[in-house]
């Protein structure tokens, strides 16, 4: 089984099933002698499989290299970009086929943590740059699996139903003030359709 979260997507283990109002967006529910697994996707995005070997293993293979994996390194994010020149960053680290792994907010905070304008065009960017971008991807994806995910609002839960505190290392997004030089007030534009949060001051 393969389980592609979507955007909203989460499983959540329970003793029993969930009431009408917790399983009320509750689309696949696994009963045992013990434990109740349901699968909740309030916006419906996400994408369940049941394959055998051969095409669990062709599936699998299908898709590129996650973020947080070991060869995801500055060399590969250059090489990437290098490839794609005229790609604007924000949008391009939203692209999945590349960058697996980076949602809106993502995308967002690594710009800032790399201390670059989401508006860059990657084509110029330096190794250096690239070194920097890793490592703010991993700061960001290390804070967040150390807080237990990050909620925004009634959004995403553990699979205990308990939010995840990952709001409080975000240094741009969703904030008035920028939490790295702690003075200027961020700018929200949108880019590709999607907010994005920079400070004018840290980033260039």
């Amino acid at each position: 089984m393969i389980s592609h979260l979507g955007m909203s997507g989460s499983w959540r283990i329970t003793d029993s099933r969930l009431d009408e109002i917790d399983g009320k967006h509750a689309h696949i529910i696994i009963e045992t002698n013990k434990k109740v697994l349901s699968y909740i996707d309030p916006r419906r995005f996400g994408h369940l499989y049941f394959l055998n070997k051969k095409n669990f293993e062709t599936k699998l293979n299908s898709y590129p290299m996650d973020i947080s994996e070991p060869g995801f390194d500055a060399e590969h994010i250059y090489n990437i970009f290098q490839n794609n020149p005229n790609k604007v960053l924000k949008t391009f680290l939203l692209d999945q086929k590349n960058f697996s792994g980076v949602g809106n907010y993502i995308a967002s905070e690594i710009c800032a943590r790399a201390k670059l304008l989401p508006t860059r065009i990657v084509g110029p960017l330096t190794k250096k740059d690239c070194k920097n971008i890793k490592a703010a991807i991993d700061l960001i994806i290390l804070g967040a699996v150390k807080t237990q995910g990050t909620t925004f609002g009634g959004g995403y839960r553990d699979a205990f139903g308990e939010k995840g505190e990952g709001v409080q290392h975000l240094v741009v997004f969703h904030q008035k003030i920028c939490q790295m030089c702690k003075k200027t007030p961020i700018i929200k534009i949108t880019i590709g359709g999607r907010g994005t949060y920079y400070c004018p001051h840290c980033q260039k």
